[in-house]
């Protein structure tokens, strides 16, 4: 750890004075909840475009990304790669469904086909999975401003977590979605910046890169055998066509978007230039993590110094010599998070920091603060609303609103502070968002896809479903003599399965049950 110039203190200053300002230039507009939620529909659709590859470009894929293939290879890459299919599925059905049904909630249309309790249901994995989220953003970002400041990593949550929660709570969706067209800008300017220092850091250049990564196998998507018990190519796929379905067909985050634009076209582009721009961008991610490698490949004694200094966070207050025995028995893996924040405290000059704790900084902030609104909105009309009291004013529609977003940010830092210690923050965001967003999805599909399903076998399905879920994840934590039980699958696959357990259920009951005649359906209606 060093402390951070005086330059780079001053830009970081400046940053974050300027989003707060942000803020404040955008609570002038927002004097009823149809501004603060969806902007009035008056946000261009290049600019919501900018706005969704920011939320994707989170410090999960900022420090997380480059970490993983630092640690094994190009495997998760096939997440992204799976973007174009389930964007093309979200702006064909998804999107025309949403903008016609004109509700800003995403949820409000799963009581309208199922009942109270499947949007109920549906906003409870939508806020765990927001929670998951943005408590694993802000230990990214944590993780690597306490090696180039030293301070502690839940003194950094909270004062970043109170900028966010100041300019989101004043300016609404309006100042997030401006703010994070700057942010995606200030990221990706980072990003080439440290991908250009780490290429010249290298003996060689790129083509000693490329051979060291060759060497340790570094740009492998994964087998390609149906394998599905690792990490697969097949396994991620999967994992990444469901789990990006999710985020562009019934994210809050997105959804809200969609309502920002002037049309359904204006809509689709949206999510279009989000793909068109965040594959290339996750690849130099990926790219920086494999330069990574062969940098340190390049310095053991830096290594070395990152090895000690887990090993010493594993082991508080052991002998040197406990903590050097450790530190010889660690893997890329072990440590692949920490190589980033490293190499930047070491290598990137004084001025150029400033701009790359700014990218991290915006990174997560983006999300954060998007997450926050989305949260707040679906806690408003779907919860509120809709169990304590509906017919609001508009200055209590205001008024709750802002108390929400302060209190989801508030939780999401809290979240952020119970994930010290973990792993690998990929590993952890994927897992939680697999588990809450899986039987979401599932009852979302059976409602469109299966006309004739109704309120009972939905429940049904959904309930076996959600076993099916738990199941798979703690299963591994039965003891030896039920390993039979255990479920032998990748993690990845949770989200998989379980989308696919409640649809496919959900239509067997159906067709077990048999289609009620359309005449008898109407006399039930009238009766």
């Amino acid at each position: 750890m060093k402390s951070l110039p005086l330059v780079d203190l001053l830009i970081v200053i400046a940053y974050l004075i300027g989003m707060v300002g942000v803020g404040i230039y955008f609570s002038r507009k927002n004097t009823t909840a149809e501004q603060f939620t969806k902007a009035s529909g008056s946000i261009p659709g290049w600019a919501i475009g900018i706005s969704i590859y920011a939320t994707f470009l989170s410090s999960n894929t900022f420090l997380g990304v480059p970490g993983k293939a630092f640690g094994s290879n190009w495997n998760s890459f096939v997440f992204s790669l799976s973007m174009p299919f389930s964007a093309w599925a979200a702006t064909k059905y998804f999107i025309p469904f949403y903008r016609n049904s004109g509700e800003v909630s995403a949820y409000t249309h799963f009581e309208h086909r199922f009942g109270p309790w499947a949007r109920t249901y549906a906003v409870i994995c939508f806020l765990l999975t927001q929670l998951a989220r943005m408590g694993s953003i802000f230990f990214g970002i944590a993780l690597s401003l306490q090696a180039l400041t030293g301070y502690p990593m839940s003194t950094i949550m909270v004062v970043v977590g109170i900028c966010i929660v100041l300019y989101t709570v004043m300016g609404g969706m309006e100042a997030v979605i401006w703010t994070e067209v700057a942010q995606g800008v200030i990221k990706t300017i980072g990003a080439l910046i440290i991908l250009y220092l780490v290429v010249d850091g290298v003996d060689g250049g790129f083509t000693k890169i490329i051979d060291i990564g060759k060497e340790g196998d570094k740009f492998s998507l994964g087998t390609f055998a149906p394998d599905f018990t690792q990490s697969s190519f097949w396994v991620v796929l999967l994992y990444g066509f469901f789990m990006n379905l999710n985020n562009f067909g019934m994210d809050q985050n997105y959804v809200q978007r969609y309502h920002t634009t002037s049309s359904i076209k204006e809509a689709a582009s949206s999510v279009w230039l989000c793909v068109y721009l965040y594959l290339p961008v996750s690849l130099m991610f990926f790219l920086l993590g494999s330069c990574l490698f062969a940098y340190y490949q390049g310095n053991p004694v830096l290594l070395q110094a990152i090895k000690m200094q887990v090993a010493a966070e594993r082991l508080p207050g052991a002998a040197a010599g406990a903590v050097s025995q450790l530190a010889a028995t660690l893997t890329p893996a072990d440590y692949g998070d920490k190589v980033m924040p490293h190499f930047m405290v070491n290598k990137v000059p004084v001025g150029l920091l400033g701009l790359i704790i700014a990218a991290i900084m915006s990174a997560a902030m983006s999300t954060i603060s998007s997450g926050m609104n989305a949260s707040a909105t679906v806690f408003s009309v779907d919860i509120y609303q809709k169990y304590v009291k509906s017919d609001l004013t508009s200055a209590q529609s205001m008024r709750l609103l802002y108390i929400a977003t302060t209190v989801f940010g508030l939780l999401g830092m809290i979240t952020g502070i119970a994930m010290i210690g973990v792993k690998s923050v990929l590993d952890v965001w994927w897992m939680l968002s697999g588990i809450f967003a899986g039987g979401m999805l599932g009852l979302f599909l059976l409602g469109m896809i299966s006309k004739s399903t109704r309120n009972t076998e939905a429940l049904t399905a959904t309930l076996i479903g959600i076993v099916v879920i738990i199941w798979m994840t703690f299963s591994s934590q039965l003891p030896d003599e039920y390993a039979y039980l255990r479920n032998p699958l990748h993690q990845n696959m949770i989200m998989v399965v379980g989308t696919l357990t409640i649809f496919l259920v959900g239509v067997l009951l159906t067709k077990i049950k048999g289609r009620v005649p359309e005449r008898q359906e109407v006399v039930f209606e009238k009766k």
